[in-house]
């Protein structure tokens, strides 16, 4: 397995192309190291750059509406000291369960804040079309990623939002260990895994981007109807989230259930 991350794409602004701004980077990498995109790559993208090409940008100041207006179900608040906003655990209407829905003030210019892309899967679709056509590849896969919490876990670590042309989960499912034992519950998220690893390699303050992963071939979907499922389907939502709540939520339902 193989992982870099070109350097040289500069700043990306509202109106940009970026399928051809990512399509001549990936070409003068290929000049300069004479390694071009295969069959079988990745190509792995930070939604910050989707964003400010699509004009995802908002004031500052305007930072705590902006995250109202991308909630469609609060998870959980706290309070913070020193007069600061309440923290926010919220589903964004990606169906990403995040803090402040996604709204980044990280790698963008002062005053302005970052929401996420519109529809990632849709920019994943139209890279991978471009891509492909300018490169001459049938089987090739594009992820859009961008960096989330886990619970119980420290740390943040990037994730796929969008993505096409990959298997995003490999269901393991009915199969057998190195035992013989069935597998009956593990379902591996390929275009997470593809995405953390990225990030080893772009970092976040070196203004490398888009990096390529080669050596997940396997994942790899071809053809122009080998969009793939994309990563909405990696959301957990409805019936099989456990933790749809934070605790100070939860007991303020059951309280007001149990008075009604």
């Amino acid at each position: 397995m193989m992982l870099w991350a070109p350097p040289g794409l500069g700043e990306v602004r509202p109106g940009d192309d970026l399928a051809v701004l990512i399509g001549d980077l990936l070409a003068a990498d290929a000049d300069r190291t004479g390694d071009a995109l295969a069959e079988g790559d990745v190509v792995v993208v930070t939604s910050k750059i989707v964003s400010k090409a699509e004009g995802r940008v908002v004031r500052a100041a305007d930072r705590e509406q902006a995250i109202t207006d991308e909630t469609v179900r609060v998870v959980a608040t706290r309070e913070r000291p020193d007069g600061l906003p309440p923290l926010r655990i919220v589903e964004n209407r990606l169906g990403l369960v995040m803090a402040a829905a996604g709204v980044d003030a990280s790698n963008t210019p002062d005053g302005t804040v970052l929401l996420l892309p519109e529809d990632p899967d849709a920019t994943a679709r139209s890279v991978r079309a471009a891509l492909r056509a300018r490169y001459g590849l049938d089987r090739l896969g594009v992820v859009v990623t961008d960096t989330a919490g886990r619970p119980w876990r420290e740390g943040v670590t990037d994730i796929a939002i969008g993505a096409a042309g990959l298997m995003v989960l490999d269901d393991l499912r009915g199969g057998t260990d190195s035992h013989g034992r069935p597998i009956s519950v593990t379902v591996t998220a390929v275009a997470d895994e593809i995405a953390a690893a990225s990030e080893l390699v772009r970092g976040k303050a070196t203004g490398r981007a888009v990096a390529v992963v080669r050596g997940v071939g396997r994942f790899v979907l071809g053809g122009d109807d080998g969009a793939g499922p994309g990563a909405r389907r990696l959301a957990r939502t409805g019936p099989d989230d456990l933790f749809r709540e934070g605790s100070a939520e939860a007991y303020a339902r059951g309280l007001a259930d149990g008075r009604g």
